[in-house]
C-alpha cells in the first residue's frame, strides 16, 4: 500500500520510499562530488549561494527553501556516505516552481526506509526528516546506483486583496 505523509511529502509504501523518479522537466543548475564528510560544508554553502542567485516566478519568493534544502542535501548524503563507498553525487535541479535535490549513491540493492520511532541515532530518522522539509520524495535505480530525490517548493507570496487601502 502506497500513500503520501501528511506531515511532509513523500512517497510510502510499508516505511519504505516508492520507487518513482522526479519531475522530467526540469533544469540542472549544479553537481558535486562528495567524497568525505567534511565536504558536506561546503555542499552546504555551494547549494545556497546557486539557491539565491536563482531568478524567481511572479509571486514567488526563496524564503526557508536555503535552509530546507541544506538540511535535506545533508541528511541524504550524509545517509548515502554513512552506508555506501565513495562517491556520492547530489544534484539540484529545478522546475518553474520547486527544486530538486537528487542524491546518487552505490548502493542500489538497498532500498530508503523511515525510521517512524526510536532514538535519534536510529537509521532513517534524516530520511523522515527530509521528507518532513519537502512536498515530493522519491527513489530510483540509475544504472548500477540509486539516487534518493526529494522535491522543496518555491512559497507563493500572498498578493493584496486588490482593494484600496
Amino acid at each position: 500500500m502506497s500513500r503520501t505523509n501528511s506531515a511532509g511529502g513523500g512517497r510510502v509504501s510499508n516505511d519504505f520510499l516508492t520507487n518513482a523518479r522526479p519531475p522530467t522537466d526540469r533544469v540542472r543548475l549544479g553537481q558535486w562530488t562528495l567524497e568525505r564528510f567534511a565536504e558536506l560544508r561546503v555542499l552546504r554553502g555551494s547549494l545556497h549561494q546557486v539557491l539565491v542567485e536563482q531568478p524567481l516566478p511572479e509571486g514567488g519568493a526563496l524564503g526557508t527553501v536555503p535552509e530546507k534544502m541544506a538540511i535535506v542535501a545533508t541528511e541524504l548524503a550524509a545517509n548515502a556516505m554513512a552506508h555506501t563507498r565513495p562517491p556520492t553525487t547530489v544534484r539540484l535541479s529545478r522546475t518553474e516552481w520547486a527544486f530538486i535535490l537528487e542524491v546518487v549513491d552505490n548502493s542500489p540493492w538497498v532500498v530508503p526506509r523511515f525510521a517512524e520511532r526510536g532514538p535519534v541515532t536510529a537509521p532513517g530518522l534524516g530520511l523522515r526528516l527530509a521528507r518532513q522539509l519537502s512536498f515530493d520524495m522519491g527513489w530510483h535505480l540509475l544504472g548500477p546506483a540509486k539516487c534518493v530525490w526529494a522535491q522543496i517548493a518555491i512559497p507563493v507570496v500572498p498578493q493584496g486583496t486588490g482593494e484600496d487601502d
